[in-house]
């Protein structure tokens, strides 16, 4: 696979600028490169995170088919089953753990490819660990239940143990961002949230954030709601708001 770029080392191994001793979270490393995975994962775990490790594809693909994890960090250039094909499988699976690519490919085509296919956040080697940390928190933070209970909107349910949403039972699929908007209304449901508030939920730290494209999202999940009781108004100036159609 050639020589990956070395990581730039933080300013003291062990004990990070800014970090923080939280309750551990659970991450997948994906890394084929024996050496570099063994440093990733040991800056990882002086940072409080648990950290599994696969070195090709297919290792991975059965990790995330049995394990539940936080975040997953995964390389695109894998043996046996490459970065992207793992990433698809797992979306397919309607598994919607936050995903942060690391590669040293920067193409713009390469993020739009990844990104597309459901990445989370794509960080270009090299990189410093106490960047790649600050973006586990902040995916982490978007994506954690505030609570553990199950979340209910009429005959739309969230599953906080999966991550996965139904209508009146029937498993509903939804692409990563799309599947952001509707948790952050299913946990604000009865209440407005303003636009600002989805695109900073939304949006990755290397992306472009866009109020348009959060239209675009709230159009495709009201297409997609539409068999349910569960509606998404729009409060003009104020936001969105999701209730009960008959509320």
């Amino acid at each position: 696979m050639g020589v990956y770029p070395l990581l730039a080392r933080p300013r003291s191994p062990g004990k990070l600028a800014g970090a923080s001793r939280l309750p551990a979270m659970k991450l997948l490393l994906i890394e084929d490169n024996e050496t570099l995975a063994h440093w990733l994962a040991r800056m990882l775990r002086d940072d409080n995170f648990t950290v599994d490790a696969a070195r090709d594809g297919d290792a991975a693909d059965r990790l995330l088919q049995t394990e539940t994890y936080d975040v997953v960090l995964l390389d695109l250039m894998l043996p046996k089953l490459g970065g992207k094909h793992v990433l698809r499988r797992l979306r397919e699976r309607r598994n919607n753990v936050p995903v942060i690519i690391l590669t040293a490919s920067g193409s713009v085509d390469e993020k739009v490819d990844c990104l597309g296919a459901g990445a989370d956040d794509y960080l270009v080697k090299p990189f410093e660990v106490r960047e790649l940390i600050a973006r586990v928190k902040a995916l982490a933070r978007r994506h954690a239940p505030e609570q553990s209970a199950d979340l209910v909107c009429a005959d739309l349910s969230y599953h906080a143990g999966t991550r996965q949403f139904t209508i009146d039972g029937a498993p509903l699929a939804l692409p990563s961002r799309e599947h952001a908007v509707l948790e952050i209304l299913m946990r604000k449901q009865g209440k407005t949230v303003a636009k600002r508030a989805l695109v900073s939920g939304v949006f990755g730290l290397d992306d472009e954030p866009s109020a348009d494209a959060i239209e675009i999202y709230i159009h495709r999940l009201r297409k997609k709601l539409e068999s349910s009781r569960a509606a998404i108004m729009t409060l003009r100036g104020l936001g969105y708001l999701l209730r009960e159609k008959d509320a």
